[in-house]
């Protein structure tokens, strides 16, 4: 995958012969939603009369991953992710191994309506078990024919598929991102910690909304700008900070300063965009300053905006939320926040100019898939396709790719020593000087 740092973003539509239905999974920067009616899959508490269970997370280049068993076998890995209703198996091997029956197939297409090969199946009903005493007895997902998201390329560890909002739909969520901890709650026993923000989420064909005001930076110096009230989706699948649509309102413009970037890889290809920021984004009394925002190209957006998704401006994902500790309450409509220790960090985008991907045994090959023109790692000489093998004589197979991805943002004008082998097999080394290019 190449693209931002922060970001995932895949793009997906089904249809077939008999009507056409369309199914997005967003992973970042646009929304998944499936427009089949279907049993809503309901999670409970193995124990009688328990009223909350805890479970670990890993966060992987800022995508919540959770471990999960599938019909008494695995632990298989998911993605958390709010952004998506139906829940994906992305490999499709676990439909053989979990002897999953292939129901009704259709037909994949990109956002733009651009043909594909892939197909995806609605499976037979699987009984999903999360560590600490949750389970859905009997849910429904959707099987890929191919692994066309890499999910676990671009995170750098094992990913099986997707856990949509099902887990949402039926308890309070809470996300621990300090202690890498999810606490699922019995919503009729729930109650609300003291002083916490408390925003209303707006639940419209299966997705939730939040309501933030965005403050833009000016164009020109003598510009006066107004705060903008935005209705955004609530998107922890989504690796970026903010995401605007500039097609979703005229009031909404690329700031004065931006990057021509690749946002994602969606299956029809990349999506592309620009990279920027904004100056302020207000969630209750809570304000971020200069949030990095992802403008994406208003023709990869148009095909989503054309289908019952219009009445929003963009999403809210994980880069940001993980600033606080959140409580994702939809049986009782409100979103909980409450900054922790990262809440006053700076938000900082790639200041390499490299996109990363992993391959190999065990995600310890970091493979450079491109290289942006301008940048720090462009001046170095550095290629795509080249594979980079230490950074400041530290193997880069002891680091997972989160930790190779940070320490490429860690200090504008911070020195770096790199050691790559080309694709012909020959070693070289270069001294990168990062630059914050935005």
């Amino acid at each position: 995958m190449t693209g931002l740092g922060h970001l995932v973003a895949k793009t997906t539509a089904l249809s077939r012969a008999a009507g056409r239905r369309m199914v997005g999974v967003l992973l970042g920067l646009l929304l998944g939603q499936v427009a089949w009616a279907q049993v809503i899959p309901t999670f409970v508490f193995t124990r009688p009369k328990a009223r909350r269970a805890a479970l670990k997370f890993d966060t992987h280049r800022n995508l919540i991953i959770v471990a999960a068993r599938l019909n008494g076998k695995g632990p298989y890995h998911f993605l958390l992710d709010t952004g998506v209703n139906t829940s994906l198996l992305t490999n499709p091997a676990l439909g053989d191994s979990l002897h999953l029956e292939r129901g009704e197939e259709f037909r994949v297409v990109g956002a733009g309506g651009e043909a594909t090969p892939l197909r995806a199946y609605r499976t037979n009903e699987v009984r999903v078990e999360l560590p600490g005493g949750v389970v859905a007895p009997r849910m429904r997902w959707l099987l890929l024919s191919n692994d066309a998201l890499n999910l676990s390329a671009y995170a750098g560890t094992r990913i099986d598929g997707i856990l949509g909002s099902e887990l949402f739909r039926s308890l309070v969520v809470a996300i621990w991102p300090m202690r890498g901890q999810l606490v699922c709650h019995a919503p009729d026993h729930y109650q609300a910690p003291r002083r916490w923000a408390s925003l209303p989420l707006y639940l419209t064909q299966g997705k939730a909304y939040v309501e933030a005001t965005v403050e833009q930076l000016p164009l020109a110096a003598e510009d006066a700008v107004a705060p903008l009230p935005l209705r955004l989706v609530l998107d922890t699948g989504a690796g970026h900070a903010l995401s605007l649509e500039t097609t979703a309102d005229p009031r909404l413009h690329l700031p004065p300063t931006h990057l021509r970037a690749d946002l994602g890889l969606g299956l029809s290809g990349i999506i592309k965009g620009h990279l920027g920021r904004v100056a302020t984004v207000q969630l209750g009394h809570y304000q971020l300053r200069q949030v990095l925002t992802s403008f994406p190209d208003s023709g990869q957006v148009h095909q989503r905006l054309r289908l019952q998704d219009a009445a929003r401006q963009g999403n809210l994902g994980y880069e940001l939320l993980k600033r606080f500790n959140v409580v994702v309450d939809y049986p009782h409509q409100r979103l909980l926040l409450h900054p922790n220790a990262q809440n006053r960090l700076p938000f900082e985008h790639d200041m390499s100019g490299l996109s990363l991907l992993a391959d190999g045994p065990n995600y310890r090959y970091c493979l450079i898939t491109a290289v942006r023109a301008g940048s720090p790692a462009a001046a170095a000489g550095i290629l795509p396709d080249e594979e980079l093998l230490a950074i400041n004589m530290l193997p880069v197979a002891l680091l997972p790719l989160s930790e190779i991805a940070r320490l490429l943002r860690a200090q504008d004008g911070q020195r770096l020593l790199l050691v790559l082998r080309r694709p012909g097999g020959e070693l070289h080394s270069v001294s990168l000087q990062l630059r914050r290019q935005i």
